[in-house]
Parts: C-alpha cells; sequence; structure tokens
C-alpha cells in the first residue's frame, strides 16, 4: 500500500479524504496544522504528501519548502479555486501537482496513482550526455559539469522527458501528458513552473523556449 500523508486543517474535508483514500487502498495519515504535518513526516515519511495551502501554525508552501529542503518525496497541492497565486507559489517551492477544491474523491485517487508510478518507472532509458550534462537513468542521478544536480521526482521525469526527445520541440500539453499523466485539459503553468526551476539548477541555456510551440533540450 502506498502511504499518504494528508494534511489539512477543515477536519470534515480531512476526514472525508482519509476514508476515500483509504477505500481506494491507499494506508492515510493525518495532521491538523503544519507543524503538526512536518512532525508526522520526519516521524514516518510516506509515500507521497497532500498539502493543504492555507493550514494554521506554518502554511503549506511553507511546509512544502521545509520538506523539499531536505526530501525528494512526491508532493500534491491543496488549493481552493479562488486562489491562483497559491498554486503559482505551491509550484515554485517544489510541490509536483495540485488539486482544486472542491474535487472528486476517485479523480483525486487517480491523480495520486498516477504521480507514484511516475516515481516508480524513473529508470529505464540508456546514459544520456548533453555537454556538461550526464543523466544516467538507472541511478536516478544528474550531473553538471561533474556535481550532482538534486532533482525532485518531477524535475527528474521532466528532464528525462526532454532528453529523450532531444532536439525536438515538445508542446506544454505534450509534456503534460507525458510527465503528468494528464489525459484530460490541465493546467501548463505546472510545465513552466517546472522548467523555470530546472533550468536553474542545470543551466538556462539548456533548455530553449520555442515561442508558440513548447520547449526543447539543446543537443550540444
Amino acid at each position: 500500500m502506498y502511504r499518504i500523508l494528508l494534511v489539512e486543517d477543515d477536519a470534515a474535508i480531512r476526514e472525508m479524504t482519509q476514508l476515500a483514500l483509504e477505500r481506494d487502498g491507499f494506508t492515510v495519515r493525518t495532521a491538523g496544522d503544519g507543524p503538526a504535518g512536518l512532525d508526522a513526516f520526519r516521524e514516518q515519511p510516506p509515500d507521497l504528501v497532500l498539502l493543504d495551502v492555507m493550514l494554521p501554525g506554518m502554511d503549506g508552501v511553507t511546509v512544502c519548502r521545509q520538506i523539499r529542503a531536505g526530501s525528494v518525496v512526491p508532493i500534491v497541492m491543496l488549493s481552493a479555486r479562488s486562489d491562483p497565486i497559491d498554486i503559482v507559489l505551491g509550484l515554485e517551492a517544489g510541490a509536483d501537482d495540485y488539486v482544486t477544491k472542491p474535487f472528486e474523491p476517485p479523480i483525486l485517487a487517480a491523480r495520486l496513482r498516477a504521480v507514484l508510478r511516475r516515481v516508480e518507472r524513473l529508470a529505464g532509458s540508456p546514459s544520456m550526455t548533453f555537454g556538461e550534462l550526464d543523466i544516467d537513468p538507472h541511478g536516478m542521478v544528474v550531473r553538471r559539469a561533474g556535481l550532482v544536480v538534486s532533482l525532485t521526482p518531477t524535475e527528474y521525469r521532466l528532464l528525462l522527458e526532454l532528453a529523450e526527445n532531444a532536439g525536438i520541440v515538445l508542446s506544454r500539453e505534450k509534456l503534460l501528458e507525458d510527465v503528468w499523466g494528464y489525459v484530460w485539459s490541465g493546467d501548463t503553468r505546472l510545465v513552466d513552473m517546472h522548467v523555470r526551476r530546472l533550468r536553474a539548477k542545470i543551466g538556462a541555456e539548456a533548455i530553449e523556449t520555442v515561442r508558440g510551440a513548447g520547449y526543447k533540450l539543446v543537443r550540444s
């Protein structure tokens, strides 16, 4: 069973979500505020964190940053539809995906499983080198000029997708489908935010923006 840490301050939503995910086969541990969520994470690291943005004691974006400072565990943010800025802040803090409230429990479970499946399928391609960038899918290690680059699971999947199609322009919609598993319309801010974070780590010149089309990894 996948172990989920759900951090949500609304007791009704927390209980409903926990019961729905447990019916779907997940093991769910819960916390009602930011500090309690961090304590629960440190006591028993889960396979995935489902994290509300608006939390008492410490907001979800801060919790996300603190988790991401020492872990690459997948993080999915929960946000109200009326708070798009929270979505952007969560993605910039290192979240892998987000789900807007209100949500349908079966759709939430499918989104979480998609994230977890992609984490498990990271290794499977041959090693690749692009200039100073070396990618070892089997060891899940990325080096730039010989130094290890710390990537989140989603950043790694995004880099691998671009590397396997080096020199080819991939649209945001194509990246959403292949990296995040969206087979329905998704928010392309997910792609843009993760490309921005990935560029900061591997070098801005490594990923080219093709206006009106998408992104491509530079071969040289």
